[in-house]
């Protein structure tokens, strides 16, 4: 019966190319008779064609190894577990999932999804007290006595840790906290070369103790740099040439 062909236009996905395509596809019943190539698919053609192939495999469409969707991910985990009065939600892949088609709006293909801001977009969902919040209690960046503005390295389950050569430090007395003063970040004290020289929670003490036995060992091999016999008095040191 003639009347069962049915034509119809809809959205395809080309697994080799990673793009979404326009077909035209005639059918006999639930039987493809033809599919062919035509122009353009919509928008929302595309968006579910993304979010079905980022459901198969989410490595490939988006991008999830992208150091500031790692690091959001982790701030947000930290302080749901620091600060469970936030109610923030948890951004693991079955939400990621659920967010891909908004994400994906007006995209055709992996390529063009993967140059998008997954951060932001995530960022993005939550109320603007849950935005404020991570921004203040979990912050991306903490600024220190030198006026470098350092990346924190978040990871679940531990403190974020701050990374910062010992002369850009002087000046800083306390330890930072975080997530409104409940965790204390762990500073990793760099040399000159911006290799770890002590890690600690308690600045106080490492100023009081420890920095005097650091300060012989690293004076003799950067006998340009600063080494100050009081450190908290000390004016801070930027470094000419930023990482």
């Amino acid at each position: 019966d003639p009347g069962l062909i049915v034509v119809e236009d809809v959205g395809g996905w080309d697994d080799a190319a990673g793009r979404v395509v326009a077909l035209r596809r005639t059918r006999f019943l639930d039987l493809v008779l033809e599919e062919v190539q035509t122009g353009v698919p919509d928008q929302a053609a595309c968006a579910q064609a993304l979010a079905q192939a980022a459901r198969r495999d989410p490595a490939r469409v988006l991008p999830l190894a992208d150091e500031d969707v790692v690091q959001l991910r982790a701030r947000v985990a930290c302080l749901r577990e620091l600060l469970p009065e936030l109610e923030l939600p948890l951004f693991d892949e079955e939400r990621i999932l659920s967010e891909v088609e908004a994400f994906a709006w007006g995209a055709r293909s992996i390529d063009e999804l993967k140059k998008r801001d997954l951060a932001a977009h995530l960022k993005s969902t939550l109320s603007p007290a849950q935005q404020r919040a991570l921004e203040v209690e979990a912050p991306e960046r903490i600024e220190i006595p030198s006026g470098s503005r350092i990346r924190l390295q978040w990871e679940p389950g531990r403190p974020p840790v701050l990374a910062a050569r010992i002369q850009e430090l002087f000046g800083l007395r306390e330890t930072p906290r975080v997530a409104r003063g409940r965790a204390k970040v762990l500073v990793h004290l760099l040399a000159p070369n911006y290799r770890p020289q002590q890690v600690t929670d308690d600045l106080a003490s490492f100023w009081s103790n420890a920095y005097h036995e650091v300060k012989k060992e690293l004076k003799r091999r950067y006998p340009k740099h600063a080494w100050p016999e009081d450190p908290l008095n000390a004016a801070p040191v930027k470094p000419r040439k930023l990482r």
